[in-house]
């Protein structure tokens, strides 16, 4: 029996066990198109996301290390904190399989919809209190264009001030922020940030390049 079979029947076991609340979704890893990395899904509705949807944070990390391996190798987490685009509050867990090479092929995730039980918390405090409490949950993407403006929201809120009022000190503080958290491996991605920030494409590249 395939991995992927024995991944696709734990999947479907577990969502029968924790009911409709719980989404959980397999990633190949080794797919042709990141962009469509989701190969199964159960209780898709509760991030409304499909077959041929992806990638999640989790598959960019491991895209981002593929491309530079001087970033740490993604490991196994769980009961973290992250929210969907129309405000459901999920807990999760994220499990990285790897072929008998030990190569990661896999993301396995589990994502409960705590919404609400979060209104009765003190009744069920054990179920929806996150081992790896986050200040601020991350948002669950559709594809890979939410997640590169998810990166271009991030790399502003680093600068701490507007793209009208950056200087070219802070342009390139978030330019380089996008390279090393891997936004220009998105393609087509360089022709959106040099729009953002309101500037040429030779600019963006010096800015990347700039301490090299």
């Amino acid at each position: 029996m395939g991995r992927l079979t024995v991944l696709k029947q734990i999947a479907h076991d577990i969502a029968c066990q924790f009911g409709p609340d719980c989404e959980v979704v397999i990633h190949d890893l080794k797919t042709n198109d990141p962009g469509n990395s989701i190969v199964h899904i159960e209780n898709g509705h509760v991030t409304n996301r499909g077959i041929g949807d992806g990638p999640s944070n989790a598959v960019f990390d491991v895209i981002r290390h593929n491309n530079n391996k001087t970033q740490e190798e993604p490991k196994d987490h769980a009961g973290y904190l992250m929210k969907t685009s129309d405000g459901k509050i999920l807990k999760c867990s994220t499990s990285y399989i790897r072929d008998d090479d030990g190569s990661l092929h896999y993301v396995f995730g589990i994502n409960y919809d705590i919404s609400r039980l979060t209104m009765i918390e003190s009744a069920v405090h054990d179920l929806v209190t996150p081992v790896n409490t986050e200040e601020k949950p991350k948002e669950i993407t559709h594809n890979v264009n939410d997640l590169l403006d998810h990166l271009i929201e991030e790399s502003v809120a680093l600068v701490g001030k507007p793209v009208a009022l950056m200087n070219k000190e802070d342009k390139v503080t978030a330019i380089q922020f996008l390279n090393d958290s891997g936004a220009f491996l998105i393609t087509k991605s360089g022709d959106k940030v040099a729009n953002y920030f309101g500037i040429s494409k030779y600019t963006l590249y010096s800015y990347i390049d700039v301490n090299k």
